[in-house]
């Protein structure tokens, strides 16, 4: 038997797969289809302070081996989610829950962080700092050590939960910034969200998307991922999710091997409404072929020969 469970920060998962945030909603379309207690845990939708209607469409657009969204947060409100997403959670899946939290100032980060910390079912809070500082012109919070810093500074003081701190791959040195969140007391780190890029319609001349630009996830985005996992497991001692392309348990297994101890599984939900389902059901037997009997060796295991 293979011991499938992992440690975030003092969380411990059933196992170390997770549906990313923006993929599965607040998981009730997904629990039509199966049982969400197979899962390790889910992280759910971006949630920011204001409900948000997100951005004009056309807002998805295809590239060779993943996808573009520009969906801009779409979401009910912090206030809306406690009232309404967080008991029907309760309904559907009985493990821990990852909560993604968005802002646009330091003080919604904290607070946001703030009103979910009397939720028991909410284990981790997910802080994504790819929004844009609206008091800095709209600079992203995680594209320098200085602002990632700040964020972390101003939500740690804000709750007694593990935070998990989600960062951009669209910056030149992301080991630095995993630094700067770690010594401001960062529990642990999420990496990467999507890299921004771009489409063009042949026939019109014009950009596909109405936000001109949008993030690029799937399969495309592993190799870099997997990079930067590597890269931030080598700069700080701190759990790290890794995100971007995982497709596969053989995927998850790369992602552990080069430092990530659970992975989340994105753009293959959208294709695939059983990915997750299946990646669990898969990792026995890619354990069982590298040999080890709990998951949880694989992780840091390609730094050390």
């Amino acid at each position: 038997m293979v011991d499938l469970s992992v440690n975030l920060a003092g969380v411990k998962l059933k196992n170390p797969v997770i549906p990313a945030s923006g993929t599965f909603g607040y998981g009730r379309e997904f629990a039509e289809l199966y049982g969400l207690d197979i899962l390790g845990s889910f992280s759910w939708k971006g949630t920011t302070a204001e409900a948000r209607p997100g951005n004009p469409q056309p807002r998805i657009a295809e590239a060779a081996s993943g996808m573009l969204n520009a969906v801009g947060l779409q979401n009910p409100g912090i206030d809306a989610v406690l009232t309404e997403e967080v008991p029907n959670i309760a309904k559907i899946f009985r493990g821990p829950v990852i909560a993604n939290i968005g802002g646009f100032s330091l003080e919604e980060y904290a607070e946001n962080c703030r009103k979910l910390s009397d939720c028991d079912q909410i284990a981790i809070l997910e802080v994504n700092i790819s929004c844009p500082n609206v008091h800095a012109g709209g600079t992203n919070f995680g594209s320098s050590p200085e602002s990632a810093a700040a964020v972390t500074r101003a939500v740690r003081a804000a709750t007694k939960k593990p935070v998990f701190m989600k960062l951009s791959p669209n910056v030149t040195d992301i080991a630095a910034i995993a630094k700067a969140c770690a010594d401001e007391g960062a529990d642990g780190l999420c990496l990467i969200n999507t890299l921004l890029g771009m489409r063009i319609d042949l026939r019109t001349r014009r950009p596909i998307l109405a936000n001109r630009t949008g993030g690029l996830s799937g399969p495309a985005v592993f190799p870099v991922a997997l990079r930067m996992v590597w890269d931030v497991y080598e700069a700080v001692d701190l759990p790290i999710i890794g995100c971007g392309g995982v497709s596969t348990a053989r995927d998850a297994a790369e992602m552990m091997l080069a430092g990530a101890s659970a992975v989340e599984v994105g753009a293959a939900n959208l294709r695939n409404p059983y990915a997750c389902k299946e990646i669990i059901e898969d990792l026995p037997g890619v354990c069982k072929e590298l040999g080890v009997h709990k998951i949880s060796e694989l992780t840091g295991g390609a730094h050390h020969g």
